[in-house]
């Protein structure tokens, strides 16, 4: 069976993220969607509400499951089987930090890392960007998944 495993701390889940997961999953037999605790970044919403958000928009998607974590990546993929990481790249900068994290992820482990670029249209979409705007009162509705 292939396993993806596409992490991040989705702090919030964005249509960027869902144009993803939604390329990645024909690409494997099931796709985890990993949400990472990271002490280093900024996350507003509790580690159970980003899970259940998430869950709620694949839901009634058999092959896709949404699991916390808060390990490293490389340790997350062990434990469920994963041999892919997938990740998504908007600009430049994120092909080099992902270049990076894939290299080291792939010598300490042999796991492969998917990079999927994101859809020219939702290249301005980020997490951060959605924070930032929810900071200001604005409506931040457009960016973030309509729950089916």
């Amino acid at each position: 069976m292939r396993i993806g495993l596409f992490t991040g701390t989705f702090d919030p889940f964005t249509i960027g993220h869902k144009s993803i997961a939604d390329r990645a999953l024909p690409l494997f037999d099931k796709l985890i969607i990993a949400v990472a605790l990271s002490n280093s970044k900024h996350t507003a919403k509790e580690m159970e509400e980003r899970v259940d958000n998430i869950k709620s928009i694949f839901q009634g998607i058999d092959n896709v499951e949404v699991k916390p974590y808060s390990d490293l990546t490389i340790d997350m993929a062990k434990r469920e089987g994963a041999k892919f990481i997938v990740r998504g790249v908007r600009s430049v900068n994120d092909f080099e930090y992902e270049r990076e994290q894939a290299d080291i992820n792939h010598r300490l482990s042999g796991i492969e890392t998917v990079l999927l670029f994101s859809d020219p249209n939702l290249s301005g979409v980020s997490s951060s960007m959605v924070r930032e705007l929810q900071s200001f009162g604005k409506d931040v509705s457009e960016f973030l998944p309509k729950k089916d």
